[in-house]
């Protein structure tokens, strides 16, 4: 009955209504619900900025690399207290692979699955936290290539001081998977990126080199790390004579090394255990990759992270005849002046430390080799006698299956059994013995030792 009656009411008052019929009716209660619709959303846009808060990541900050490797070790571990970060399972998957290739030609992938694009939702110390990772897939980094990535988190406002929590977990984090161990990096575009997983650092006295050659490279790169504020002072020097029209050089502070040497001789696992043994990482760099270009060069010379070598290995084969081509037929576009500029021109930039390694020092130009974009040369040549004695004694010494005197006889006979060979003008590697030590026992691997000798080559 009220149904009804409303009914003929409305009926009443613009069923007969002409301005109604007319459409004027229709419009103005269109303008309504669209008047009330904005309101609803002014309303619910307000009321989420009064109630919620934001905090957006990219992909280009630092941070954002640490927050997925949080997420994904969060996803996998059991929270112990009900305060810890909880993840729920997720139906959007990304997979991330790291490749790591080793020196004897080996490699091997590690795969690692994370939060893909989507929204998620998790627990951070009892709060609620929506994440959505969002990739712009119409524009690209012009550098690098890769789309745009954003991580959008949103929880409560009252709840804002966990966010600066959240990212310090997330930074130790990394930080811990790192500690104690060697990064190596590589090129990406223009940035330097982890390659592979942190590897056990070597110890420096593991890599045994002929007598004085290790400590002479590790005193020339501590002694050029302590005189920072030496470098600085020319560099204030300088500036003042240069005001004055006076000559006077500028000293910039980089420092440059070129090991040479027949391959196996030890140079770059020498420059790894140096890195080590002075908390620094390695940035590989190789002057054949597709894309790299004089500009990109400089770049990344010029921004290389802190506490880090740059490693350039071969660098004869990178430029030999000045064309750098790769074995597939593809020139690289990096120039062979371009990488001079990269090494010490106007543009290079400074606080670095370069190593080169060549196994024909003679196919260098003698550009490349100049004091200041080389200022030290040292040769890592292939074992001496003392080097094969000592790497034997430190294979064999502390075996408990050989008496140590025995140990000791075999030492001095491989000794004076290299020595009998180099003077009849044939060499051995370090990398051949050791692969002989790996496979053999003590005896059987100074008998077997001399099937390993080669004529020195010209």
């Amino acid at each position: 009955m009220a149904e009804g009656a409303a009914a003929a009411v409305l009926g009443g008052l613009f069923g007969d209504n002409p301005y109604f019929q007319a459409g004027f009716g229709l419009m103005g209660v269109g303008v309504g619900l669209t008047v009330l619709r904005q309101g609803l959303m002014l309303g619910s846009t307000t009321l989420r900025r009064r109630l919620l808060v934001t905090l957006e990541v990219n992909n280009k900050d630092r941070s954002y690399e640490w927050f997925l490797t949080w997420l994904a070790h969060s996803s996998n571990a059991v929270p112990q207290k009900r305060t810890t970060s909880r993840w729920f399972r997720s139906h959007q998957l990304s997979v991330e692979t790291a490749v790591e290739q080793r020196s004897n030609g080996s490699s091997s992938a590690m795969f690692r699955l994370v939060a893909g694009p989507g929204t998620h939702w998790f627990r951070y110390h009892g709060a609620w936290v929506q994440m959505k990772r969002e990739r712009e897939t119409r524009s690209m980094q012009l550098m690098s290539g890769n789309p745009w990535e954003t991580i959008t988190l949103t929880t409560l406002s009252r709840d804002r001081d966990l966010f600066p929590k959240l990212l310090a977990e997330a930074r130790d984090l990394a930080m811990k998977s790192q500690q104690g161990k060697l990064v190596i990096r590589t090129a990406w575009g223009i940035e330097w990126r982890p390659f592979g997983q942190p590897r056990q650092k070597r110890p420096l006295h593991s890599v045994v080199l002929d007598a004085g050659v290790s400590e002479r490279v590790e005193q020339d790169v501590r002694a050029f790390l302590h005189r920072r504020q030496w470098y600085a002072d020319r560099g204030k020097r300088s500036a003042v004579y240069r005001a004055s029209l006076r000559v006077y050089p500028g000293i910039p502070y980089r420092r440059g090394y070129l090991l040479h040497g027949p391959p196996g001789s030890g140079k770059t696992s020498f420059i790894q255990a140096l890195a080590g043994a002075l908390s620094y990482d390695i940035c590989l760099l190789n002057l054949s990759e597709r894309g790299l270009a004089d500009d990109k060069l400089i770049h990344l010379l010029s921004n290389a992270p802190e506490r880090s070598f740059i490693l350039i290995e071969d660098v004869d084969a990178a430029f030999n005849k000045r064309v750098q081509t790769s074995e597939d037929g593809y020139q690289s576009s990096v120039t062979f002046s371009g990488f001079l500029n990269a090494l010490d021109g106007v543009a290079s930039g400074e606080e670095r430390i370069v190593f080169m390694t060549t196994n024909h020092i003679e196919k260098l130009d003698s550009a490349l080799i100049r004091p200041g974009r080389v200022d030290l040369n040292v040769l890592i040549d292939d074992a001496s006698p003392l080097q094969a004695r000592t790497l034997f004694t430190r294979f064999y010494g502390g075996s408990n299956d050989i008496y140590p005197g025995v140990v000791e006889r075999l030492a001095e006979q491989l000794e004076h059994l290299v020595a009998a060979e180099m003077d009849g003008g044939r060499r051995i590697s370090m990398a051949a013995l050791q692969g002989l030590f790996i496979r053999n026992d003590a005896a059987d691997a100074v008998e077997s030792c001399r099937n390993l000798f080669v004529g020195k080559q010209v």
